[in-house]
């Protein structure tokens, strides 16, 4: 894979999303086993910006690891800053598939009472509203109730 580029713009608009987060994959003396690109590109698939610590204290080794990772992984280097990286990857498109089987599930509504008297505020409540369930005019729930057949259908029935 190709490292993605990045224009100066995008590339500062990354640092400062950066900024605030934690290194989330700590590089030691081995350098960037197997076992830690799959880290990093498991973390880039979760997160999309990622922040790595390196344990070295040769910067040259440090800027071609980072170049290393960024053409090995697809993704951009966005910035190296002491013993910092930053890398990028767009991340990929999720798509779920609909349940056709699936019922309206529960909503929550509110229910707004006003006071008899203009004086005092009104009582706003949230309820859940199940999938039997009605909101009445009064603001209570109510049960659906089961239809009975008609004396057609059930002569048809038995």
């Amino acid at each position: 894979m190709t490292a993605i580029v990045l224009s100066a713009a995008e590339r500062k608009q990354k640092r400062a999303e950066a900024h605030h987060l934690d290194p989330v994959v700590a590089i030691g003396h081995d350098g960037a086993t197997a076992a830690v690109r799959r880290e990093i590109g498991a973390a880039l698939d979760a997160h999309g910006l990622v922040k790595l610590r390196v344990f070295s204290d040769d910067r040259a080794a440090r800027e071609a690891l980072l170049g290393e990772l960024s053409d090995a992984l697809g993704a951009a280097p966005v910035q190296h800053i002491g013993k910092l990286l930053v890398l990028w990857r767009p991340p990929a498109e999720k798509s779920k598939a609909p349940k056709e089987d699936r019922l309206p599930g529960p909503k929550t509504v509110k229910v707004i009472k006003f006071s008899k008297s203009g004086n005092h505020r009104p009582q706003i409540k949230k309820v859940k509203v199940l999938g039997n369930m009605r909101l009445a005019a009064g603001g209570t729930l109510k049960r659906a109730r089961r239809r009975s057949a008609s004396i057609k259908k059930s002569a048809q029935q038995s």
